[in-house]
């Protein structure tokens, strides 16, 4: 299954996708101001050219495991993004992704990094 990860936030957002066979993750071109229509339709398009059949957003979780603001912010820019594709979108805990994508380093940006660590994550998890 092709699966698109995203790291958002309001002033970007990090992408990731991994192929078909769910084994090679790739970080993508981050999507500025991801909540504006702009933002929404940008990544709306990318779900329809690159085939994807399911989102995954990353919840911020507090290290205690808890929501503040910010994954209430998270959790309405996914209600509002499900809102504009045809595919399902899951929340992941994203805890220690922007550490992982600091210390990992590369050529992409590092909100498409986290977004690559969280993707790996969650087909971790759902490889039990």
């Amino acid at each position: 299954m092709r699966i698109l990860a995203l790291d958002a936030g309001e002033a970007r957002c990090g992408c990731a996708v991994c192929d078909p066979t769910e084994t090679v993750v790739t970080p993508l071109e981050s999507v500025s101001q991801p909540d504006t229509k702009r933002g929404l339709d940008t990544l709306a398009r990318l779900v329809r050219e690159r085939q994807i059949e399911q989102v995954v957003v990353g919840l911020p979780l507090t290290m205690r495991g808890e929501e503040g603001d910010q994954a209430r912010w998270t959790r309405r820019f996914a209600e509002r993004l499900a809102a504009r594709i045809s595919v399902p979108v899951a929340m992941h805990d994203e805890r220690l992704t922007t550490r992982q994508a600091e210390r990992s380093g590369g050529t992409a940006e590092a909100d498409s990094r986290a977004a690559a660590h969280l993707l790996e994550a969650f087909l971790m998890a759902r490889a039990g």
